[in-house]
C-alpha cells in the first residue's frame, strides 16, 4: 500500500469517526469541520492554530475564524483525533489517529521539536500495570540541546576564549 492510499484510508477512518459522533449527538455536519479535519490530516508533524488557518486559506481556499479553528480542534481532541502539545511556550497540535504514543526531543535553546521513535519505551509503558486506570497512550518530552545549538555554543565559547587571551 503506497503512502497516498494509507493517508486516504486514515482520512476516511477519521471522517467516519466524526460522522458518527456528529450524528449520535445531533450536531451539524458543517463543511468547516471537514475542511479542518482534512487539513489536519494532510499536515505532517506539529502545527499551530495560525499555521492551520493559513493552510486552510492558502491551500484549500477555505478561510475560517480563529474561534472556529479553536472549537473544532477541541472537538477533535475529545474524539482523540488530535493531540495538543505545549512546547517551549507555544501550543501546537498534531493528528494522532492510530498513533497514541509520542516521544519528542525538544531543544531548550531554539525550541525545535523532533519526534523520536522509541519502541522500547512504548513496550515498557504497554507492560506497565496501573491501578484503576486504562491507558490510551502517552507523550514523553525529552529536553536538551540539539546539535546545531550545541555547535553554536561551542563556537561562541571558543571565540570568547580567544578574545580573553
Amino acid at each position: 500500500m503506497n503512502t497516498n492510499d494509507k493517508k486516504d484510508g486514515v482520512l476516511q477512518a477519521v471522517e467516519h469517526i466524526l460522522d458518527s459522533y456528529l450524528e449520535m449527538n445531533g450536531h451539524r455536519k458543517t463543511p468547516e469541520r471537514y475542511a479542518i479535519l482534512k487539513a489536519v490530516y494532510s499536515t505532517d508533524g506539529h502545527f499551530t492554530l495560525d499555521e492551520l488557518g493559513q493552510k486552510l486559506e492558502a491551500e484549500y481556499r477555505f478561510p475560517v475564524s480563529r474561534a472556529t479553528l479553536y472549537n473544532t480542534l477541541n472537538l477533535f481532541m475529545e474524539l482523540r483525533l488530535v493531540i495538543r502539545h505545549r512546547f517551549h511556550g507555544t501550543t501546537k497540535y498534531e493528528a494522532c489517529y492510530a498513533d497514541d504514543s509520542h516521544c519528542h526531543q525538544i531543544c531548550t535553546v531554539c525550541g525545535r521539536v523532533t519526534e523520536v521513535k522509541a519502541p522500547e519505551i512504548a513496550d515498557a509503558i504497554d507492560r506497565m500495570h496501573l491501578k484503576r486506570f486504562r491507558k490510551d497512550g502517552f507523550t514523553l518530552y525529552i529536553y536538551g540541546i540539539c546539535s546545531t545549538c550545541q555547535g553554536a555554543i561551542t563556537r561562541k565559547s571558543r571565540k570568547n576564549k580567544g578574545k580573553t587571551k
